[in-house]
């Protein structure tokens, strides 16, 4: 039914509630049914008429009944008091001679109660309906009896997707006490709550909570079949309200128990605002962040450089409806390793800060095309670095990885000799090089995690490469953030490493994942699962665990998750003589020089097995 069609109804049932609630205070004080008057049976029929105008003016109508809340008691309360004063001043004015006047109080207590158990009614009907009909509704757990707790249990009352069935808190004092009608449970408690009561998902209702004990609570529930939902933090519930849409599903990074400290805004802008920027590489997973960042910390122009095609037009086409400056987004075509078009584009725009991300990162190709990866990597980060030295750039960041430290793959050691000539470049120079060092990035192209979640939508299994690999993770955002940070700290050649925090078995990401998708692990223990988990042994150049650090020397910096590292480097004269070598054998394709020379440029590099390039 419409709105009006049901206040109609909710009229004439007060209506009768009125007549009647009059009648049978008159039988309550007399004692007995009175035989009523004709004069004042028309005063009682016509009393609604004083009545239901003053529910109308107070809102009593515009309740929706089924989400009536503690404060329509009140509103109810003052309705029929209002009534009651106008009621009884007119009966005594027309003055019922044989009528007692306490009729007047007995008659506002009966009917605040009629009217306020009416809607009761209705609302109980409707919750009655709905319990009726929890096979379409998921049966949930609430974690948290707080604040949060009590708003959320409120909202899925009336959801039409879920079932609170009880809350579970740690905090013993609540144990066994009743909330809004709900029982709140220990923590242990909740494996044979989802048994008997058949829970589909747990909620997790702590906004205040940081990121590791979130992290501990999930993994509390690591071994049961459950799915498990939280709600954002106290900075995202902004307003103190919580919602359905509040909810959310458990994210890797809700896993990787990292808090995030908010950026340093000073040390965001220094190398940006008001100034030409260029990214390389500025379609890729890094340089697309780094261009959706510097857009928000107003440059006066903003230069995307690289050689895709289809990665500069989608960046281009996600940046332009931002921008309402003509020439201020500038898309070119180019690759770094062409050092006369580099130099024409910086000179044109003037570019005063670069951020070099432009490179082949993924380990396994780089060993079967060694030479492009290494011609590449380390001659477009010299490209670019004489060009930037020769047209006055001030700032030149290098996005740098923990495979650069003592790398076991050719791409790791092409980051390393890059860092090495920045190092060595920097010397006397006017324009400040800094590298940046930091691990894997999650949902980065070629990162294990959209690798992971194709393979679940396929239905498995998820590819391990060993149980043991470890890698360092964090978000793309925060390690952009951190790195435009740790840009602005350098001195001459400075390498400074992000603390990614403590490092992740990707064989617990692999099911934690699987977990996360709802979905069970299937393995010797549980044949009936749903996917498994194949270990396919380590791919070429492929370590078991990453490190940060060459020496393990660091200084603190201004920033909490930036460090300085002092690392051994070589001069100028000395790199520039290998440099001129390992060109000619790259271009060569001369494999056993490329690897020769490598060797000698990063005395920690350890290849392992032969030669894998494709052409060798």
């Amino acid at each position: 039914m419409n709105r009006f069609k049901k206040s109609l109804i909710l009229i004439s049932l007060d209506y009768i509630l009125i007549v009647s609630s009059i009648l049978l205070s008159l039988a309550i004080r007399l004692g007995e049914f009175y035989v009523i008057e004709n004069d004042f049976i028309m005063f009682v029929l016509l009393s609604p008429l004083i009545a239901i105008p003053v529910f109308i003016k107070s809102g009593l109508y515009s309740n929706i009944v089924r989400y009536i809340g503690v404060n329509f008691v009140w509103s109810s309360f003052l309705s029929v008091s209002i009534f009651s004063l106008i009621w009884g001043l007119l009966f005594l004015w027309i003055d019922f001679y044989n009528l007692p006047r306490s009729l007047i109080l007995i008659n506002w207590i009966l009917l605040t109660f009629s009217i306020i158990s009416l809607r009761l009614f209705v609302y109980w009907l409707y919750s009655f309906d709905k319990k009726s009909n929890k096979g379409v509704r998921k049966n949930v757990l609430i974690y948290g009896a707080g604040q949060a707790g009590v708003q959320i249990i409120s909202a899925l009352e009336h959801s039409s997707n879920f079932l609170p069935v009880a809350f579970i808190d740690d905090k013993a004092t609540l144990h066994g006490e009743y909330i809004k009608g709900y029982r709140v449970f220990h923590p242990k408690s909740a494996e044979s709550l989802i048994r008997k009561y058949s829970i589909n998902e747990i909620i997790i209702a702590i906004p205040s909570a940081t990121k590791k004990t979130i992290q501990s609570i999930i993994n509390s529930f690591y071994e049961l079949p459950i799915n498990i939902k939280v709600l954002p933090g106290l900075n995202d519930l902004v307003n103190g309200k919580v919602q359905v849409s509040d909810i959310r599903k458990v994210e890797i990074t809700d896993l990787l128990g990292r808090e995030v400290i908010p950026p340093n805004k000073d040390l965001l802008a220094k190398n940006i605002a008001n100034k030409t920027v260029m990214v390389t590489g500025a379609g890729g997973s890094i340089g697309s962040e780094l261009c959706r960042q510097i857009l928000s910390l107003n440059p006066k122009r903003l230069i995307l450089l690289d050689s895709s095609e289809l990665a500069l037009y989608n960046i281009e086409r996600e940046l332009r409806p931002q921008v309402d400056k003509d020439n201020f987004l500038i898309p070119i075509l180019g690759n770094v390793t062409n050092k006369k078009r580099v130099h024409r584009i910086l000179q044109k725009f003037k570019v005063n800060t670069i951020y070099h991300a432009a490179a082949y990162k993924h380990v396994p190709l780089v060993e079967l095309n060694n030479s492009e990866g290494i011609f590449n990597n380390i001659f477009g980060t010299l490209y670019c670095a004489q060009a930037a030295e020769a047209c006055g750039v001030e700032n030149f960041v290098l996005i740098s990885t923990d495979k650069a430290v003592r790398p076991t793959n050719a791409m790791g050691a092409s980051k390393r000799v890059s860092e090495l000539i920045l190092q060595a470049i920097s010397i006397g120079s006017n324009t400040s090089f800094t590298m940046v060092r930091f691990g894997n990035v999650l949902g980065s192209s070629g990162s294990v995690i959209p690798l992971f979640q194709e393979q679940i939508r396929h239905g498995g299994p998820l590819t391990v490469t060993h149980k043991s690999i470890t890698r360092y993770f964090m978000t793309i955002k925060e390690a952009v953030e951190l790195v435009i940070q740790a840009g602005t700290m350098s001195s001459e050649g400075g390498i400074y490493i992000l603390d990614m925090g403590k490092p992740v078995k990707i064989y617990d990401l692999a099911m934690n994942m699987i977990r996360l998708s709802g979905l069970r692990i299937k393995d010797d223990k549980n044949l009936n699962g749903d996917i498994e988990i194949k270990f396919t042994g380590l791919r070429p150049g492929e370590k078991l665990y990453e490190e940060l650090l060459i020496c393990g020397n660091t200084d603190k910096t201004s920033h909490p998750l930036i460090m300085k590292a002092s690392e051994d480097y070589l001069i100028w004269k000395e790199l520039s003589i290998k440099l001129q070598e390992l060109e000619v054998a790259a271009t060569e394709g001369n494999e056993e020089k490329v690897r020769e020379i490598l060797l000698f440029l990063v005395p920690g590099y350890s290849p392992k097995g032969k030669i894998k390039d494709i052409l060798y």
